[in-house]
């Protein structure tokens, strides 16, 4: 008989780290989520909170005993705790460090000490900087243009050395622009897609930053679930202690993500489909266009995306409808 795996997910009650969870649970793994609710909400996971499988540490990855204590007798990590955002790093580097360096070297050396099999990690598109190679391949990077994207390719580095010097299995994924259900749309760092659905339902005027042409790989969260699932459980040598890149592989311009909402959101209320669109200045370290090559993981995880940017935007919206108007 097959022994159950255990999953440690840590940033567990955030966007990724709660659909991680649920997916987990349900396939019968013992999942462990930690998070200190900084970013996560406990209403994410409060419907797993009774499962025999679920359990939750609440504790802070800055702190190396709770690591410690949470990867304890843990097969596998999925990393997702951080400090997301490149304007609230620009405004709080010190912040974003400790979180996403110091945390994720305390969960490196955890896992390290506890025996843990493989840590599969979020690493971020922004690493790519300041490089206008379109599309984003793993191994041409540019320099970075935030702190945010700093600390993400300081992860990838330290990573690598834990592979080389101590023998942990690390994979990075480095995520374009996730987009989907429970993706939080208040705070002064929401992502875009869940801001303008909240603006849009209340017949507010959604404001681009820049004239709308920037371009960007928005990730449905179901693709990022799958991808999360091969890393880990992956036994093709080859494939360990990298970096894939997790996305669709297909870009879209803010001007058209913003129809494509407004076309969604028309079919539950016909009067967005007439509220207008602000244009604002272009933002501080923002890089103009992102697209992923996501070759290498098709070939070598079998990645194999089912959701489209249109077809997750519309299962989106529609979760969003029908949870938050």
């Amino acid at each position: 008989m097959e022994v159950v795996k255990k999953i440690l997910i840590t940033g567990g009650a955030g966007f990724i780290g709660s659909n991680l969870c649920e997916y987990f649970v349900s396939k019968d793994y013992h999942v462990t989520c930690l998070d200190n609710f900084s970013t996560g909400h406990k209403k994410n996971i409060e419907h797993l909170l009774h499962k025999d499988n679920f359990s939750l540490i609440e504790g802070d990855i800055r702190n190396l005993e709770t690591c410690m204590q949470a990867t304890k007798d843990k097969d596998f990590v999925l990393h997702q705790a951080a400090l997301g955002s490149v304007p609230r790093s620009i405004q709080d580097p010190i912040a974003s460090n400790e979180v996403n360096v110091s945390g994720f070297l305390n969960m490196l050396v955890a896992s390290r000490d506890n025996g843990v099999k493989r840590i599969i990690y979020a690493a971020s598109s922004s690493t790519y900087g300041d490089s206008e190679v379109l599309p984003k391949v793993e191994e041409v990077i540019g320099k970075p243009l935030s702190p945010y994207a700093i600390t993400k390719y300081v992860n990838e580095l330290y990573a690598d050395i834990f592979s080389k010097t101590y023998g942990l299995e690390t994979i990075g994924l480095r995520y374009f622009n996730v987009f989907g259900r429970r993706q939080d749309p208040n705070g002064a760092y929401a992502a875009v897609i869940p801001k303008f659905v909240m603006q849009l339902m209340k017949n507010e005027s959604p404001v681009i930053n820049g004239d709308g042409s920037y371009s960007r790989d928005f990730t449905y969260i179901d693709n990022v679930i799958q991808m999360n699932e091969l890393a880990m459980t992956t036994d093709n040598k080859e494939a360990l202690n990298t970096i894939y890149n997790t996305a669709f592989g297909d870009r879209v311009t803010l001007n058209d993500m913003v129809g494509l909402l407004k076309k969604y959101l028309s079919k539950y209320d016909a009067s967005i489909a007439e509220v207008a669109v602000t244009y604002g200045p272009e933002r501080v370290g923002d890089i103009p266009h992102s697209l992923a090559s996501v070759e290498k993981a098709k070939r070598l995880l079998n990645y194999n995306p089912k959701y489209s940017f249109s077809l997750g935007l519309e299962e989106a919206v529609k979760w969003y409808w029908e949870h938050l108007k």
